[in-house]
Formats: C-alpha cells, sequence, structure tokens
C-alpha cells in the first residue's frame, strides 16, 4: 500500500484520508488538537467533523507531524488557509524530497494575499511538485462514496497526472489543468458569494435574486483571476461555476449558513462561535478585495459583503446598495 500523509483533521481532510484509504493508501490523518486526536483512536470516527464516516483500518490519526510525514509518498495540505503557514513552517523539514504536495485548501492568506499553493512553495523551496485539488466537493458527500468531480490543477503535468491515478475513483472523477491561478482564485472567491447568496435566502428574496447573484458573482470572480493571470475557460469549469453553484445553493455550505444567519439578525461573531467548521469566506473577503485594488478590478459583491462582515452595514442595505448601482452593458 502507498503511504500518504494528510495534514488537517477537519471535515475535508478526514474525507479525503478515508477516500484514499478506499483506493489503495496506508494513510496518516495528522490532528493539531491532540484530545481529537485521541478521540478518533478511541471511536474509529470523527465525532466533531465527520461524525457518521467510520475510519478504516488503514487510516491512522496522529497528532505528531514526524509521524504522520515519515516515509510518506504523497502529502495532502487540508488545513484552513490561515493556519497553512504555520503548519508547513513545521512540516518543511520532514517532507520526504520529491514527494507531491496536494493543496485541498480554499482561500487566501489575509496578511499576504497569496494563494495557498504560492505559499506552500515558498515554505517547502522548489524541490515538491504541488497540485491544487478543486471542484464542487462537500467532504460528507465524498466520505459517502457519492459521485464527485473536481479538478487538479499543477504547472507541472506529470505531478497533476499523478494525482488523477492516485485519487480516482468509480465515484471520484478528476480533470487535469495547468491554470492553477484560475482555480485557487475560484475556489477562493465563491465562498465569498456564497455568503451573499446566504443573505439572500435569509431576506427571503427568491430565485431570482439568486440566480442573478450566482450570475454575477462569477463575472466578478472571472474577472479578478484573468487580471492575475487565470484563463477565462478555467472559471466556466468545474473550479468555477461548478463549485460556485454548489457552495452558493447546498444545505452543507457553511459560507452560505454564515450569510442566512447574518440575514436573520445575528452578530457575526456569535454565528462564528457556534460553527465547529471554518467558513473560509468570512476571511477571503478583505484578502480578494486588496488584491482587486491592487489590480485595478471592481468587486461589487466582495466590496458589499466585506462591508457587512465588518458591521459597517446590515445585510438588507447592502443588497440594496447593489441593486441601485449604475447601471450598464452586460
Amino acid at each position: 500500500m502507498r503511504r500518504t500523509s494528510v495534514l488537517g483533521a477537519g471535515s475535508w481532510g478526514t474525507a479525503l484520508a478515508v477516500h484514499l484509504v478506499h483506493v489503495g493508501h496506508e494513510v496518516r490523518l495528522w490532528g493539531r488538537d491532540p484530545a481529537l486526536v485521541r478521540d478518533m483512536l478511541a471511536r474509529r470516527a470523527n465525532a466533531v467533523y465527520l461524525p457518521d464516516v467510520a475510519l478504516p483500518p488503514a487510516l491512522h490519526p496522529t497528532a505528531s507531524l514526524d509521524e504522520a510525514l515519515d516515509g510518506s509518498e504523497l502529502v495532502v495540505c487540508a488545513v484552513p488557509s490561515h493556519g497553512v503557514r504555520s503548519v508547513m513552517q513545521s512540516a518543511a523539514g520532514l517532507v520526504p524530497a520529491g514527494v507531491i504536495v496536494v493543496s485541498a485548501t480554499k482561500g487566501l492568506e489575509m496578511e499576504t494575499f497569496l494563494r495557498t499553493s504560492e505559499r506552500l512553495g515558498l515554505e517547502l523551496g522548489g524541490g515538491h511538485p504541488v497540485v491544487v485539488l478543486s471542484g464542487p466537493s462537500f467532504a460528507a458527500e465524498l466520505a459517502r462514496q457519492l459521485p464527485t468531480a473536481v479538478c487538479a490543477a499543477s504547472r507541472d503535468q506529470v505531478a497533476a497526472e499523478r494525482v488523477q491515478a492516485e485519487f480516482r475513483s468509480s465515484y471520484l472523477r478528476l480533470y487535469a489543468s495547468t491554470d492553477v491561478v484560475g482555480v485557487e482564485i475560484g475556489a477562493a472567491m465563491k465562498n465569498v458569494i456564497a455568503i451573499a447568496a446566504g443573505v439572500v435566502e435569509g431576506l427571503g428574496l427568491g430565485q431570482n435574486a439568486t440566480a442573478a447573484l450566482i450570475t454575477r458573482g462569477l463575472v466578478e470572480i472571472t474577472r479578478l483571476a484573468c487580471a492575475l493571470g487565470g484563463c477565462r475557460e478555467t472559471l466556466s469549469g468545474l473550479s468555477g461555476l461548478g463549485d460556485l453553484v454548489l457552495t452558493c445553493t447546498g444545505s452543507l455550505s457553511r459560507n452560505r449558513h454564515v450569510g442566512i444567519e447574518l440575514a436573520r439578525g445575528r452578530p457575526l461573531a456569535e454565528v462564528l462561535g457556534g460553527m465547529k467548521m471554518v467558513a473560509e469566506g468570512v476571511r477571503t473577503a478583505g484578502a480578494a478585495l486588496a488584491l482587486g485594488t491592487r489590480h485595478g478590478v471592481e468587486l461589487p459583491i466582495t466590496m458589499q459583503m466585506y462591508e457587512v462582515l465588518e458591521g459597517r452595514k446590515t445585510p438588507r442595505a447592502a443588497l440594496v446598495d447593489l441593486m441601485l448601482r449604475p447601471q450598464k452593458a452586460e
């Protein structure tokens, strides 16, 4: 069996670990919280993040990075965006030479506005090909082996094809791409648009409004991706439109949930305090705006959601301001 390391024992990391065991890997699943790891070992389940999925025998939870990375042939980073830098700094000297690193993190680094693949490259150096895994994929559905399709993006075609081969199954299909920028910007920004979709849902504004928001949100994401060097066509694929539709409409979307609760009048701190999992869109909004400013790209939906998240505007006022912007040609 091929030995694989998955760093990050949240819902997505756990689901990927379970999946990789099913397709023939021995997996070391690293979690930052020793108490969570002890509980997973005792229950043979991740009761906090993926409670209804049994951990197969070849999945080994650990709180030790040394143990997790020892002899690994493939490394998957499923750490939330705000934790990638510190975790990879600790892991840098432990990742075996030449091993492919798969980024399963969707977000931007708040302080530097870097994409996750950029941060991984800085911390690990150039000796590790990085492949970005992204697309419309709820963790619970992948873990239940429901049909899912995602994108594997890398500038290293051989590495992307290796990840396609290692992850494929009868229920998971992977499409290769060389557009790392487009895939990562689509993955990060769809979370911000999903918060706005939750606001529309929570205010009861109807399906017309939801459809308009998703469509204009895709335009916004595409503009920024292209300004950063991404390809327009990428954003009409799985990592763009596909992920956007799922995150804006799916009942399992944590970012949509944040928007719904904000529309109901709950303070952001209270909403986030009641969630076990990270809503990446909350952190991404400010970083995306900064990138937009740097590259001269207007991001009206992101701007309004940032104002809401910062407590400077009510959700209803933000939607009204979006509707009353000067009209223009599509």
